[in-house]
Order: structure tokens, then C-alpha cells, then sequence
């Protein structure tokens, strides 16, 4: 079931707000956890994280910054 317009753009706002800062502190966490020695396999690591992340919601973000394709036209002229 495909998600309408608005609801796309609540998800999207929800993601943002709330779990992406909840995904930073779980990613950070992990990285600390792992413990890598290395400057260039921590960079990797955080770089791997940052582009996991918006998989899953790629459906979710797409064309959220589009004007709704479900709104009626708007009539401009006077």
C-alpha cells in the first residue's frame, strides 16, 4: 500500500526529528564500542553509517519536496 502525499511528508518529519538523532546516538555508540584504531576505517565506518541510514526510507522521502501531486490545480490567474 502506497503512502499518500501527506503522510509521506508526516513520516518524513518524524524520521528527521526523531529518528535520525536516535540513530546518530546508536551509531556513535557503536563506534565507540567497536573501537577502531584506525582514522581512515573510522571515517569509513561513520561514512557506511551515514548512507545506511536512508535505505529504508527512501520510499518515504521521495519527492517530498515536489508540490503534491494529489492537491487540485491552482487557478492563478485574476
Amino acid at each position: 500500500m502506497a503512502l499518500s502525499y501527506k503522510a509521506r511528508k508526516r513520516w518524513s518529519l518524524v524520521i528527521l526529528v526523531v529518528g535520525l538523532p536516535l540513530y546518530v546516538i546508536i551509531a556513535s555508540l557503536l563506534a565507540t564500542w567497536l573501537n577502531p584504531n584506525s582514522f581512515l576505517v573510522t571515517l569509513a565506518l561513520y561514512i557506511g553509517l551515514g548512507i545506511v541510514w536512508i535505505l529504508p526510507f527512501k520510499s518515504v522521502f521521495k519527492g517530498i519536496g515536489q508540490a503534491d501531486p494529489d492537491a487540485p490545480p491552482q487557478d492563478d490567474t485574476y
